[in-house]
C-alpha cells in the first residue's frame, strides 16, 4: 500500500512538474486570435472583463498580504469593478506597492504564464492559477465574486481533470493570451474615463496622493508594464 501511494505521489509529481509538449503554432496563433475576439468587441468585454477583474483585485490582495498588510476582504461587481480592502499603515511603500498592482497584475501574470508555457510546464501553469483562485475564493465577500470566481475556477479544474493534452494546452495559451492582451486594455480605459473627468479616485490618481507624483505618471507606468508584458510573453508565446 505504502509502495503504491508513493508511486502514485511521484507520477503526480513527475506529471504537474514535468513538460509537456509544445502544441503547433497555429494553435498558439488561433488561440491569441481567439483572446482578441473576447476582448475587441465591446458587448463581449463586458463579460470578459470580469476576468480581468479577478486578476486585478487579486494582484491588489496578494501584495497586501507581501508587504505585511491584513487583507479584510475582495470584493467583485456586476459591472468588472472590484474593491480590495486590507488594513495597514495607510502610507509607505507597502500601500503604494498594493496600489500599483491592481493594472499590473494581470499583464504580469501573463508574463509569468508565458514563461511557464515557453517553457513546456502547460499543467503546472493551470495548476497553480486554480490554486491562486482557490485562495482568493476565501477572501471574496459579495455573492457575484464568489460566483465568479467558482466559475472561472471550475473551468480550471474541469480542463486540468478530464480535458485532453491537446484541449489543455489550447486552453492555456488562450488565458495567457487573454491576460496579455486583455492587460492592456483597462489602462486606455482609464486614461480615457480620466480625459473625461472620471476616476477621479482611480488607483492612478491614490498613487499620486501617496507618491506626489502626477497620476498620469503612473498611468504611463501602467501602459508601459502592460505593452512590455505583451511584447515580451507574445515572443515567448510565439516561441520566438
Amino acid at each position: 500500500m505504502e509502495s503504491t501511494a508513493a508511486t502514485s505521489l511521484a507520477s503526480l509529481w513527475g506529471e504537474v512538474f514535468g513538460t509537456q509538449p509544445d502544441p503547433d503554432l497555429w494553435v498558439v496563433i488561433a488561440t491569441g486570435v481567439a483572446a482578441l475576439a473576447a476582448i475587441v468587441p465591446h458587448g463581449v468585454w463586458r463579460l470578459s472583463r470580469n476576468a480581468i477583474t479577478i486578476a486585478h483585485e487579486g494582484g491588489h490582495g496578494l501584495i497586501a498580504l507581501l508587504t505585511g498588510r491584513t487583507l479584510t476582504g475582495i470584493r467583485l461587481h456586476s459591472d468588472t469593478s472590484g474593491l480590495t480592502v486590507s488594513r495597514g499603515k495607510p502610507t509607505g511603500l507597502g500601500m503604494i506597492l498594493t496600489a500599483a498592482a491592481g493594472y499590473t497584475a494581470p499583464p504580469l501574470l501573463g508574463l509569468g504564464g508565458a514563461a511557464l508555457l515557453g517553457s513546456g510546464r502547460i499543467t503546472l501553469l493551470l495548476w497553480l492559477a486554480t490554486l491562486l483562485l482557490v485562495a482568493m475564493l476565501v477572501m471574496i465577500r459579495n455573492a457575484y465574486g464568489a460566483l465568479t470566481v467558482l466559475l472561472t475556477g471550475g473551468t480550471f479544474v474541469v480542463v486540468s481533470w478530464l480535458a485532453g493534452p491537446q484541449v489543455q494546452a489550447a486552453f492555456a495559451y488562450a488565458v495567457v493570451w487573454f491576460l496579455l492582451l486583455g492587460g492592456v486594455r483597462p489602462a486606455f480605459e482609464l486614461q480615457a474615463k480620466r480625459r473625461r473627468g472620471g476616476a477621479g479616485d482611480s488607483d492612478a490618481d491614490q498613487l499620486s496622493r501617496l507618491t506626489h507624483l502626477p497620476a498620469t505618471v503612473w498611468l504611463v507606468m501602467f501602459h508601459v508594464v502592460s505593452l512590455c508584458a505583451l511584447m515580451g510573453g507574445g515572443r515567448w508565446l510565439l516561441g520566438l
